[in-house]
């Protein structure tokens, strides 16, 4: 988000982050009143852009047609002007709910009734449930405590920018810890997910809140040895766009029905994401069919002018953006300078309109422009009461425990029986400090455990020590570390990283653990009477390979940034009380990996110049972890299924297929046509068996591949995935709705997806079905 606004924000988040990790103090407060128009008996209320039995786009219309020049540009950044001959309030545009409303942003305030919001794990860590359910879930939450806020007066706009579904393209970015991960499936699923629950089951027609997938696209990098995001020309091929970068904001647009795309900073081949016509009018808006608006990135457009000099005045830059198709800014660069970018003809009035009935039309169908929304029989009701709720706490707790990765157990040293440890040391700059828990774009929670706080609920003697005087570990504790592991029955371990390493604007260098951090573990771990327990809570991959490796480090866990219930959900799973069911999101590369350049935007290897590829889909190369690793305390079995012979087909008999480089041939997808691709669908069926010896949550992976990755194939890539719940002994039969068009396809150089002719292998496991298309 935010550029030079964001910089000069960082300080005073710092002290909110105090706010955020200290329990609130009671306080009364007299609730206010939401923003609105057309209340009864006011002067607007004869206008049609007041009358709610018109279509939206007819009302968006008449408010903007009764609009002067000047308070039509007035309304084009993210603070927009009141108007109020027209009763029309002011409105922010800018809020965040990327795991639970958030500091940043500027539309909500909890200084009132509401202090505190449900914190949820950072994305990352969700993602690893692998379940769209919760996903659905924890955005309808969100949604709900946005709503809840707004009726109770402490918040000036209900567009929510979030979900960020940029593809987490390296291990290195800053920022990949707000994603769902490496691959565009996922990825997919989660926006549409999000999104979903975060705006309503109402929508499209009414808004709960108002979902904005960000940042439009192959944006993935902060700043790495001078390259830095605001100027950044990210040089992509059409088949890594088509088949990598876009999916998921495809999928949030055309499946999940956002009603906002947010383009990025970066340029992409040379003209700025923000001011790329094709991009915003003929892919977003044309293509997709967007029912919403398009926002820059904050500053965005002044970055066009003042980093990027992509055009020479302000006027020129503003018209760029607007002609593109961009319809709001975040910042105040197009309210200072749009007015003057008409008057000299760099843009006409009818650009400003156009943009102003996508934004007006977003705000009605949030219910702005009908009355008080607290008379809503939708959404009215929300209260304080509805924020922090009970149930929101307990998801936030099944969010946790469902994201966390059991990436090693050494003979069996989890799950902890809480009636045998007598005394427990726990070790680690990450056991004791709640800002831990958050990752970035977090709000003040409700209430937060620690991992400390949760072991203490479990065994009678802990001692603690946190061994570095932060994830930087410019010093450690080693001596009394080591006197402390040898004098307890279990150690158990919180290292990892933090936002100083890992954030908004700051990309990591390396992929180890920072300082002396590998040193100490090391050290503890040879003192400790057993192996010890490792929990890493960090938002993105780390090379670890000496812990893997080390017999006297028994167990790891991957807990990501896992909110307010962090604490709770990783004892739950220490202790047995919760089976572990995550699986990484994401691959997790060894240190060697960095010597790929950041700024090599290739997916796809390139075994001639050494270039190794990137993510499980066409990385080349050794792993620390690989993308869905993921240990259980049960034992399972999955084994696949084909009902019938499938797919048709015979249905590809009268195409022509098109001849490969390496000899082979593929078939066209949109040649088939959507008649031909449904037809080809089939179902495939798992039966999965919970040998036990624990009731638990698992996840199934169904993948594709081929006999090799020849003509830009993936070496392997995910049909989808299914969460299901299973006691001790149970079966199950988990179906999955196969579509060879979308799944069996890949893009060729020129951005065509294609089905390849020969054989293409589902696999579950080392279990695979063999399915060919002949030419």
């Amino acid at each position: 988000m935010a550029a030079f606004s964001y910089h000069a924000a960082r300080m005073a988040v710092t002290v909110l982050l105090m706010l955020a990790i200290t329990p609130a103090l009671p306080r009364t407060a007299v609730a206010g009143s939401p923003p609105f128009s057309c209340a009864p008996g006011a002067t607007s209320q004869g206008y049609a852009f007041c009358d709610s039995r018109l279509p939206v786009e007819q009302r968006a219309a008449d408010l903007v047609a009764r609009l002067t020049l000047a308070e039509k540009v007035s309304q084009l950044g993210d603070e927009a002007a009141g108007v109020p001959r027209l009763g029309v309030p002011p409105y922010k545009w800018w809020s965040e709910g990327l795991h639970g409303l958030s500091f940043w942003g500027h539309g909500m305030h909890f200084d009132g009734a509401v202090r505190a919001i449900t914190s949820f794990p950072q994305v990352l860590l969700t993602a690893a449930a692998f379940d769209e359910k919760l996903w659905y879930l924890i955005g309808q939450a969100i949604g709900t405590e946005a709503r809840a806020l707004y009726n109770v007066g402490q918040a000036e706009g209900l567009t929510i920018w979030s979900p960020n579904v940029n593809i987490y393209r390296d291990p290195r970015w800053g920022r990949g810890q707000e994603t769902p991960g490496e691959d565009p499936a996922t990825a997919s699923k989660y926006a549409v997910a999000f999104v979903r629950g975060l705006q309503g089951p109402s929508s499209p027609a009414t808004l709960r809140t108002s979902a904005c997938c960000k940042h439009a696209s192959a944006y993935d990098l902060e700043e790495w040895k001078g390259a830095i995001r605001y100027d950044y020309d990210a040089r992509v091929t059409a088949q890594d766009m088509e088949d990598t970068f876009n999916p998921p904001f495809r999928s949030c647009v055309e499946e999940g029905m956002a009603s906002c795309v947010m383009c990025a900073y970066t340029s992409i081949n040379g003209v700025p994401a923000c001011a790329s016509s094709d991009l915003l009018t003929k892919t977003f808006k044309g293509d997709w069919g967007l029912n919403g608006y398009v926002s820059s990135d904050c500053d965005a457009v002044a970055l066009m002018h003042d980093a990027q000099r992509y055009r020479p005045t302000p006027e020129d830059t503003v018209a760029a953006a607007l002609t593109a198709g961009l319809d709001l800014n975040c910042g105040n660069y197009t309210q200072v300078h749009g007015l003057a970018a008409v008057q000299q003809g760099k843009m006409s009035e009818q650009d400003v309109d156009r943009a102003l009935r996508n934004l007006f039309a977003v705000r009605m169908r949030l219910g702005h422009f009908e009355g008080d929304p607290r008379g809503s029989a939708l959404y009215g009701g929300l209260g304080a009461g509805d924020v922090c709720s009970p149930a929101h706490k307990a998801l936030t707790l099944q969010a946790a425990t469902s994201g966390i990765v059991l990436l090693k157990n050494d003979a069996g040293i989890l799950p902890l029986d809480r009636s045998a440890v007598a005394s427990a040391a726990v070790i680690g700059h990450n056991a004791n400090d709640p800002a831990a828990l958050y990752g970035n774009y977090f709000g003040p929670p409700c209430e937060y455990t620690t991992p400390l706080q949760g072991l203490q609920g479990y065994v009678e003697n802990v001692q603690f020590l946190a061994g570095c005087d932060s994830a930087a570990c410019g010093f450690a504790a080693t001596g009394q570390a080591v006197a402390l592991a040898g004098s307890a029955d279990y150690v158990v371990m919180f290292m990892g990283l933090s936002q100083r390493q890992e954030q908004e604007g700051i990309d990591r260098m390396s992929l180890l653990l920072p300082g002396q951090q590998q040193s100490l573990i090391t050290a503890v771990a040879s003192a400790a009477k057993r192996p010890v327990i490792l929990v890493l809570l960090t938002g993105g991959p780390v090379d670890v390979s000496f812990a893997k490796s080390n017999p006297k480090i028994g167990a790891i866990l991957w807990a990501g940034y896992p909110g307010q219930a962090g604490g709770l959900a990783i004892a739950k799973i220490l202790f047995g009380e919760h089976n572990p069911s995550g699986r990484l999101p994401v691959t997790w590369y060894p240190e060697e990996f960095t010597r790929v350049p950041m700024t090599d935007m290739r997916m796809r290897a390139d075994p001639a110049s050494g270039y190794p590829g990137r993510t499980y889909r066409f990385y080349q190369g050794n792993t620390v972890y690989k993308f869905g690793d993921g240990l259980s305390y049960s034992k399972f079995s999955r084994q696949l299924v084909i009902r019938n012979r499938a797919p048709n087909t015979n249905l590809l008999a009268g195409l022509t297929a098109t001849p490969a480089a390496d000899g082979g041939a593929s078939y066209v997808v949109e040649e088939i046509g959507a008649d031909g691709c449904e037809q080809l669908k089939f179902p495939a069926v798992v039966e999965v068996h919970n040998h036990g010896p624990m009731d638990g949550k698992h996840s199934v992976l169904m993948f594709l591949r081929w006999p090799d990755a020849t003509s830009g194939r993936p070496v392997s890539q995910l049909v989808g995935f299914r969460a299901q719940h299973l006691k001790a002994g149970e079966k199950a039969r988990l179906r999955f709705d196969v579509s060879p068009c979308e799944h069996f396809s890949w893009a060729r150089e020129d951005g065509k997806k294609v089905i390849g002719a020969g054989s293409h292998f589902l696999r579950v496991d080392k279990d695979e079905y063999e399915i060919r298309f002949e030419p």
